[in-house]
Formats: structure tokens, C-alpha cells, sequence
């Protein structure tokens, strides 16, 4: 496979295989409560509208995390009534931004993706930002993350489904100016299907991550 064709964050060739050894080697929990119902179904188109990040107010001191005017990480319908959900949806919408900043940032030992982060999925995130940094690629253009799904487990670790439409982003090598499109297919919107452990600071931080190319219908 032509490493430099690979998408922004997997679906088709290069990058598929890369998302899913790095992003989806942390073990995932295969037990019926870290399932949702649903989740495995086609559905929507993701609307035009998306939710702006918005600050925790638990006190807690978190990274502030910025990406380029040249890439856009848009959050659609990621709201919820309940506080305790809502939490776990604020974190994972930030651990994702934290890697994708650290692409752009060519840092794959951002503080950021560590602080949402731990074990095996730190691992796998700063290994997956690393296979772009040692090509000296950027993120250019626009995904959107849409249909989060929430829930807290019988043991009480978060369970987040959620999906990313890439097929507006592409590379863009630093030193080449090469631009790399995402390929308007099905593939390219993937599920992301993660679960998070609370720390005793109260951050929700990644455990584990597997991605699903075209999981989301």
C-alpha cells in the first residue's frame, strides 16, 4: 500500500489499517454492558448545526486544546440532559481534538492526549499521531462527530459510541504542500467505540478504543 494515500484518520488503504491497529489496540470490553443498543445500525446524515466545546465546571484544571484555522473538528448533538453523561461526552469530544491538535501540532507527546488518555490507549493514541508526524502531515479541512452515544457501565466505567465523517479532510505534507483528499465512500465515516475509566480528579479518560470503518450506516 502507498503510505502517503492513507485518509486522515483511517476508512480506505494506508490509513484503515493504521486506525485500526493504533486506535483499536486497547482492549476493548466486549460485555453486553459496554454495548448500545442501536449502535450497530446505519443511520442520519450529520446535520449542517454543531454543538461548540463548552468548559466543565467541575474545577478541575484541563489543557486548553486549539487546532488550526486550516481544520475544523465540528461536534453535532453532543448534549445531554443528565450531567453525569454529559461529562463523559465533554472528555471524549476533547480527547479526540487533543489528537487531532497533536497532528497538527506534529507533537505525538502532546500533554494533552496523555491527560485523557492512560495505558494501553495512550499508547495507541501517541503511535497513531506519530505514523503522520514521522511524514511530516498535517490536518487540513473539516470532519464532523456526530450521534454520540453515553452510558455508564455495571461497572461503572463511561461507554461512548460516536461517528466521524472525514471525507471533508485531508494531509497536507509540510515540506511538499501535498494535499491528500479523503475519498467520498462510506468508509470513510467510521464509529469510534470507547470507554473511559473516571480518575479519582474526576476526568474521564480513555481505556480503551476500537474503530469500525463505515460503522455508522
Amino acid at each position: 500500500m502507498n503510505r502517503p494515500a492513507r485518509l486522515v484518520v483511517a476508512a480506505l488503504t494506508v490509513s484503515t489499517a493504521l486506525l485500526l491497529t493504533a486506535c483499536g489496540s486497547g482492549g476493548g470490553d466486549d460485555s453486553s454492558s459496554d454495548k448500545i443498543k442501536g449502535a450497530e445500525t446505519g443511520g442520519r446524515t450529520p446535520s449542517a448545526s454543531a454543538s461548540a466545546p463548552t468548559s466543565p465546571s467541575d474545577g478541575v484544571k484541563r489543557p486548553e486544546i486549539t487546532l488550526s484555522k486550516e481544520f475544523q473538528a465540528n461536534f453535532d448533538g453532543w448534549t445531554n440532559s443528565d450531567p453525569k453523561l454529559q461529562a463523559i461526552l465533554n472528555d471524549g469530544r476533547e480527547e479526540l481534538r487533543s489528537k487531532y491538535a497533536a497532528i497538527i501540532q506534529a507533537n505525538p507527546d502532546s500533554d494533552a492526549v496523555a491527560f485523557y488518555n492512560s495505558g494501553t490507549s495512550l499508547t495507541s493514541a501517541r503511535k497513531w499521531v506519530k505514523s503522520f508526524t514521522d511524514t511530516d502531515d498535517g490536518l487540513i479541512g473539516k470532519v464532523t462527530v456526530y450521534r454520540p452515544q453515553v452510558h455508564i457501565n455495571d461497572s461503572g466505567s463511561g461507554v461512548l459510541f460516536y461517528c466521524v465523517d472525514e471525507r471533508k479532510a485531508s494531509t497536507k505534507n509540510r515540506k511538499t504542500g501535498k494535499v491528500t483528499t479523503t475519498p467520498d465512500k462510506p468508509e470513510s465515516v467510521l464509529q469510534y467505540r470507547a470507554r473511559l475509566d473516571k480518575t479519582s480528579q474526576g476526568v474521564w479518560k480513555n481505556v480503551s478504543l476500537t474503530t469500525v470503518a463505515g460503522g455508522c450506516g
